[in-house]
């Protein structure tokens, strides 16, 4: 796995806990529905922390894609709400932008994540290979 995965874990949850965190007060704190990117961002930034051990690392980082999948899932339909958004008829605009937000930068993570699995199991793959290749030279 890319060893700069944890930190970008880390500033993944930053970026949803700020987008909660600015909309709760962007909206007048009247709805705590506006903290859900905060929900779901603190936990990753926990998440990435962790995934600074080591042992911790697989564990934490398919921890934090099951919080970004959460954050994606959630906001699919949000981009049916931007028209509204770009013509002035939003009835909640800054509820749209954080979802809009919490879309966008939920899909770079897990993209990035599955791509960092992937690499992570091609490097363990080819380590396999090549420690099974060193155990056959010793025997000949």
């Amino acid at each position: 796995m890319n060893s700069s995965m944890p930190f970008v874990t880390i500033g993944y949850g930053v970026i949803l806990t700020a987008v909660g965190i600015v909309g709760y007060f962007a909206t007048g704190q009247v709805s705590i529905t506006a903290l859900i990117p905060t929900f779901l961002g603190v936990p990753v930034v926990i998440c990435g922390v962790l995934a600074r051990n080591e042992r911790l690392l697989k564990h934490a980082m398919h921890g934090a894609v099951l919080f970004a999948l959460l954050g994606l899932l959630g906001t699919l339909r949000s981009p049916t709400k931007l028209p509204a958004l770009l013509d002035g008829t939003a009835e909640r605009p800054a509820a749209t932008i954080a979802q809009v937000l919490t879309l966008l930068s939920s899909s770079v993570f897990v993209a990035l994540s599955v791509r960092s699995f992937i690499a992570a199991r091609h490097a363990r793959q080819n380590t396999d290979v090549s420690q099974g290749e060193m155990g056959t030279e010793n025997k000949a």
